[in-house]
């Protein structure tokens, strides 16, 4: 079992939720069950993956749902343009969404390469 509290990639992916939680309350009303929901769902998956993996026994499964919230990762990059496309949010929000994104990225990443499977 892994502390995946001390993870520098957990937690500042919480911070990055609470990110997403706050830049879609400017969405349009059109959007909540839209790019707001999928947005928000698979902001909480990633900390919610990295912990659920943390809990489990052997570093395959840990890895596994380090992988899922990868994949959550990159589903958000690419809600996030789309919410820029669609002038939901600017560039400067976008940049920093991404640069955020992209270091949790290279964390979960590194780390999964450390784990011995």
């Amino acid at each position: 079992m892994h502390r995946y509290k001390d993870l520098k990639f957990w937690q500042l992916s919480r911070t990055f939720c609470k990110d997403i939680y706050q830049i879609t309350n400017s969405f349009p009303d059109s959007e909540k069950f839209g790019l707001v929901s999928q947005l928000r769902r698979a902001s909480v998956s990633i900390p919610s993956n990295i912990a659920e993996g943390a809990s489990r026994k052997s570093n395959k499964d840990f890895a596994r749902f380090l992988t899922i919230s990868l994949g959550s990762s990159y589903e958000i990059e690419t809600q996030l343009l789309i919410s820029f496309d669609l002038g939901f949010i600017q560039q400067k929000q976008l940049e920093n969404l991404q640069n955020i994104l992209d270091q949790i990225i290279k964390m979960m990443s590194k780390f999964i390469s450390t784990l011995k499977i």
